[in-house]
């Protein structure tokens, strides 16, 4: 008499972004972190990458399995084109390699959503912002968005969103309920001495000090405004910016005349050494003077958050996401007019120690309170589970911020 085969642990599948590790932006963080904390609590995750962003070789990253596949590298087609052979291999996994459940990211990523459903994969599709306003698309790409966010409520078993801000969007605008989960935090600050495994710290790279630069991370796309930052650092007088330099770290693929046009404008103290990840990025975050955080459209990003959870000062543009994740941990000015955020940076620069410590404080305790990955893999877990039968939440039910919470 055969031994009966114990029962394999749930495989899920995570799709649309680019892939981990991250090396690019907020969902390839969201996936990381996911994929390699899910596999600590017992469960069989496998991510899917990009092969022209894919190392040689790389099969395996925190314990997930990584599939890479083919894409168009472009701007319009990259996404797409990768996600739709995704879920097509999704769909014809043998019964042994089957999905339990799958993570599908970005709303224009919804058409591709009736694929899994096909292949009898319950599905969550994770919308992000509202992606149809974001200034680098053009009217067929925000068209594009402005359809998807229709289709996003309707072909996906749950909705995902990562902020009170765009779960009410699609609360009033659609009547579709969704699963508030935003991203998380675990700071590990990194010494400022202390040397990287290939080289001198970031710190001693760029020549920069302690408590003694600006520090602004994002993709370089116009909606999230590094030309304003720019613009803004240099009508700082010169006396109270002296010694302080900006690092703008970041970068964008499909942006480079943009890119071109933010460097050419920028003088001499701004400092651009490219996207920085791993511990390099977290030493940055660990020794700032302030974060400029500018972005304009998005829910909850990732970069703010951990600016948040590093303990920063924080200087943010007002829009109300921003506003809901940093609360009165921060100091707000306007990006559409950069003398706003000048004014905050020279009040910043003269200000006394004790005031900016106070700043530092206040935003790494709401970080703690609000932003544990802990908290957002105990949601999403929570997710799954309902997505593989279990009892259904209530939208919001358990989430890291509860639809609903008024934000200061």
């Amino acid at each position: 008499m055969s031994t009966p085969r114990p029962p394999r642990p749930p495989h899920v599948a995570l799709i649309g972004s680019r892939g981990i590790p991250n090396r690019y932006g907020g969902y390839e963080t969201l996936m990381e972190e996911l994929a390699g904390r899910l596999v600590e609590r017992g469960w069989r995750v496998t991510v899917y990458r990009r092969s022209h962003v894919t190392p040689p070789g790389l099969t395996e990253y925190r314990g997930a399995r990584l599939v890479v596949l083919p894409t168009l590298p472009t701007k319009h087609l990259d996404t797409p084109v990768h996600t739709l052979v995704s879920c097509l291999d999704a769909g014809l996994r043998t019964r042994d390699d089957h999905f339990d459940a799958a993570l599908v990211v970005n709303s224009a990523n919804a058409l591709f959503v009736p694929l899994l459903s096909a292949a009898g994969i319950p599905a969550a599709l994770h919308v992000d912002g509202i992606e149809k306003r974001r200034a680098k698309w053009g009217r067929f790409g925000r068209a594009v968005y402005a359809v998807s966010e229709r289709l996003a409520c309707v072909v996906a078993d749950a909705l995902v969103t990562d902020a009170e801000v765009i779960r009410r969007h699609y609360a009033e605008r659609y009547g579709a309920a969704s699963r508030s989960i935003v991203y998380g935090v675990e700071p590990r600050p990194v010494d400022a001495a202390a040397a990287l495994e290939d080289g001198p710290s970031w710190l001693q790279r760029l020549g920069v000090e302690p408590r003694r630069y600006l520090l602004y991370v994002s993709r370089f796309e116009p909606e999230n405004n590094p030309h304003r930052v720019v613009e803004a650092y240099a009508a700082v007088s010169a006396d109270v910016s002296a010694g302080v330099p900006l690092l703008m770290v970041g970068d964008a693929p499909y942006a480079g005349d943009f890119i071109r046009r933010l460097r050419a404008a920028a003088d001499r103290r701004v400092l651009f050494p490219g996207a920085i990840y791993g511990a390099g990025y977290r030493q940055l975050l660990s020794h700032a003077l302030a974060y400029v955080h500018a972005t304009e459209v998005g829910g909850t990003h990732p970069a703010l958050v951990e600016a948040m959870g590093y303990g920063n000062c924080l200087l943010v543009n007002e829009a109300p996401e921003n506003r809901e994740a940093a609360g009165d941990a921060a100091v707000y000015f306007r990006a559409a007019e950069p003398a706003s955020l000048a004014a905050a940076l020279g009040r910043l620069l003269a200000a006394d120690e004790s005031e900016r410590t106070a700043l530092r404080r206040a935003a790494a305790e709401r970080a703690a309170r609000l932003y544990s990955w802990n908290r957002v893999v105990d949601d999403y877990e929570d997710l799954f589970r309902h997505l593989l039968g279990g009892a259904a939440p209530g939208a919001g039910a358990g989430s890291s911020v509860a639809p609903g919470q008024s934000f200061k």
